[in-house]
């Protein structure tokens, strides 16, 4: 928000953001002019060697993710959630002194970092499908200023681009800022977008998930589609039992 102010009172001319924390409801003034190519989506286990399977019944994981612990419980129910605050390195640091027998943090924030090196593991998509937008950063603009938007255009990478307008799109429709659990990744291949997405209920965790195929130029069709068929799966049930 205070980036987005500074956007707008023109103390700045562009301001970087890592996508996934972008609500869906950009402030009227502003646009995203450019999403750089998106780096590993996935999420990642740290701790000190085991992977996830290999961890004893009753450790303790931590994040500070609805969407991450609702995965986490359906695939390792025998394990203790935790929540966790801080930064990456407070997290870490976490697990070196044995509070925790692991994180789970984006690949793409580690990589960022140059603490590759610390992943034991990375964690599959059909496990773990990360939050929208993760991996992406996107770079936002006043809308009338087109002069900045031309200078940054060599910096976007369309099919990322193409992903995550899908992917927000879908979430837009699925209400946007809601506590349920949402997630959602796209994939470009040649012309094809396909788009994955779930939504969970945290008191049952019942997770509704499916994925939908079309042309990748029409990739906000493709999200209020994806959209469409998890409502009519049920997600709305879930959406309103997070609201409740």
């Amino acid at each position: 928000k205070e980036l987005e102010e500074a956007l707008l009172s023109e103390r700045i001319d562009l301001a970087v953001h890592s996508l996934k924390d972008m609500p869906t409801q950009i402030p009227d003034g502003l646009c995203l002019a450019v999403v750089t190519e998106r780096l590993d989506s996935r999420d990642v286990l740290i701790s000190k060697g085991p992977k996830l399977a290999e961890l004893p019944a009753g450790s303790k994981i931590g994040t500070g993710s609805l969407r991450r612990a609702l995965q986490l419980s359906t695939c390792r129910p025998d394990l203790e959630v935790c929540s966790i605050r801080g930064n990456v390195d407070t997290r870490l640091r976490k697990v070196t002194e044995g509070e925790f027998a692991g994180v789970i943090l984006a690949a793409a924030a580690m990589q960022r970092l140059g603490l590759e090196e610390k992943i034991s593991e990375y964690l599959p998509l059909e496990h773990f499908l990360p939050a929208v937008g993760q991996g992406a950063l996107a770079i936002e603009v006043r809308s009338d200023a087109p002069e900045v938007a031309e200078l940054l255009a060599p910096l976007n990478h369309v099919p990322t681009w193409q992903c995550v307008t899908a992917e927000r799109t879908f979430l837009k429709a699925l209400g946007g800022g809601c506590r349920a659990p949402i997630a959602a990744l796209g994939t470009v291949n040649i012309n094809t977008l396909k788009l994955e997405g779930m939504v969970a209920d945290v008191r049952t965790r019942k997770i509704v998930r499916t994925s939908v195929e079309d042309n990748a130029l029409l990739s906000e069709e493709v999200g209020a589609k994806l959209a469409q068929k998890l409502l009519a799966m049920g997600a709305d049930e879930l959406i309103a039992g997070a609201r409740e």
